[in-house]
């Protein structure tokens, strides 16, 4: 029985990681601080944590340049292919989890360990042949061609196997004697018990393609068809030497993935605890 901490180690223990959160968030708060003072006051010798005045004023000038910097057009797009996104990769690896995992076939093994080895390929390798791929499928410039090459998740298929293994192979007897078949048990007991691992999934699957950067830049060419990643960044290097309006930029960014994890992080921690029970 491992010995249990004295309250002065607790203490201590509880002070070190309280200044590694203050040390970890203490950019954000400078960002958004930053993104709400006036110009003047981000360039003075003497910055404060708390913008006075407080002025929405980088914000408006940043959705005044909707003519050439659409950033309502940029957010909507991010959020379409996200959602898009997020449902293709749960639903193909969902069912491709289920097969892996419940049938019988030959080399089910080998497909497996095949599928889960290209998460050790580098993104970057494939950019090239999926552009070339894309091209020729006369997809580019279009939202299909930044959502199709994202369909599915080698780690998805993995962190769905590993949940369906930890299931009762029990509810799926009873439900074949109750004469259901594969597609209702997948989508009437399987699905419904595997709803945290799915919120993960779903999870981090949006955050990805929300932040993506280096496809959705290759693979658009038009400023109306950019998602917000990339349209702010080349709005960032036209006004870099702005400081309060490039980080009003940053935190139109960076809200939704807060306000996100800050949502669902008990399903992320649900999710991750229960995969891999077996």
């Amino acid at each position: 029985m491992p010995a249990r901490k004295s309250p002065l180690s607790r203490t201590l223990w509880q002070i070190v990681v309280t200044l590694a959160a203050i040390v970890m968030v203490a950019p954000v708060v400078w960002m958004l601080s930053t993104s709400l003072k006036r110009e003047s006051d981000v360039l003075t010798t003497d910055p404060k944590w708390i913008p006075s005045p407080l002025t929405l004023e980088n914000y408006q000038s940043l959705f005044a340049k909707a003519s050439e910097f659409p950033v309502v057009r940029w957010f909507l797009n991010s959020v379409g292919i996200a959602l898009a996104v997020t449902i293709l990769v749960l639903v193909v690896t969902s069912m491709a989890a289920f097969a892996l995992s419940r049938l019988e076939f030959r080399g089910k093994n080998a497909l497996f360990m095949s599928i889960v080895a290209t998460m050790i390929i580098p993104g970057q390798v494939l950019l090239i042949p999926v552009f070339l791929i894309i091209t020729k499928l006369g997809l580019f410039d279009t939202y299909s061609g930044v959502i199709l090459p994202g369909l599915a998740s080698a780690f998805g298929v993995f962190l769905l196997r590993q949940f369906f293994l930890a299931l009762p192979a029990e509810l799926e007897e009873a439900a074949y004697l109750d004469g259901a078949g594969l597609w209702t048990i997948y989508s009437r007991v399987v699905m419904p018990l595997a709803k945290p691992a799915l919120a993960t999934l779903a999870i981090f699957t949006f955050m990805g393609s929300w932040n993506s950067f280096e496809w959705p830049l290759i693979v658009t060419n038009d400023v109306e068809m950019r998602t917000l990643p990339v349209g702010l960044s080349i709005f960032q290097g036209r006004y870099n030497l702005q400081q309060g309006l490039t980080m009003a930029s940053a935190v139109l960014t960076t809200i939704p993935m807060v306000l996100v994890f800050l949502f669902f992080q008990r399903r992320i921690t649900e999710g991750i605890a229960l995969t891999g029970l077996k």
